[in-house]
């Protein structure tokens, strides 16, 4: 299977790659995105193994995907009245975020921005209804960014100190 890596519809075309450029400004035809974002994965990701590695080192007992909250919190104590969020930055619309470049809007991408913005804007707003049920139950809640796991060191003293505040 042929894997395209151009930096721009216009590098695409240019390497006579356009036939795989949508109307949309896509590179790749539009069948193969739609098997691309199926394979985009919801849960055990590779975020999610990571707090949960130091979870374990931090020798905290959690349910995964609790189904008996709202929102069902990727990590959750409800003896000890905590939950954890792990979100990606891009799908959840991290405002700021030095990983995806997004401005205060977070990462939209360029084609089709309008229908991306008001994705991104629901998630963001579901998100929050998720939180605050939690909070309403008496549950203090967490929410790890996807970013912020480039810093084991900050990720551990993050957890931990979220942790020591329930304990």
């Amino acid at each position: 299977m042929l894997k395209l890596r151009w930096r721009s519809v216009a590098s695409a075309k240019l390497h006579g790659h356009h036939e795989h450029v949508t109307n949309h400004g896509d590179i790749v035809s539009k069948a193969k995105r739609s098997e691309m974002m199926r394979a985009v994965r919801q849960r055990g990701t590779t975020a999610e193994r990571a707090v949960q590695v130091v979870l374990r080192d931090l020798g905290a007992r959690y349910r995964v995907n609790h189904a008996g909250l709202p929102g069902h919190p990727d990590f959750a104590n409800r003896s000890r009245g905590w939950a954890i969020f792990v979100h990606g930055c891009f799908w959840h619309g991290h405002r700021h975020c030095r990983k995806t470049k997004g401005g205060a809007r977070g990462r939209v991408p360029a084609s089709n921005s309008a229908a991306w913005e008001s994705k991104l804007e629901a998630n963001r707003e579901r998100d929050a209804r998720k939180e605050r049920a939690l909070r309403d139950l008496g549950l203090r809640v967490l929410t790890i960014w996807e970013c912020e796991l480039r810093d084991s060191t900050k990720l551990q003293g993050k957890i931990a100190r979220f942790l020591d505040r329930h304990r």
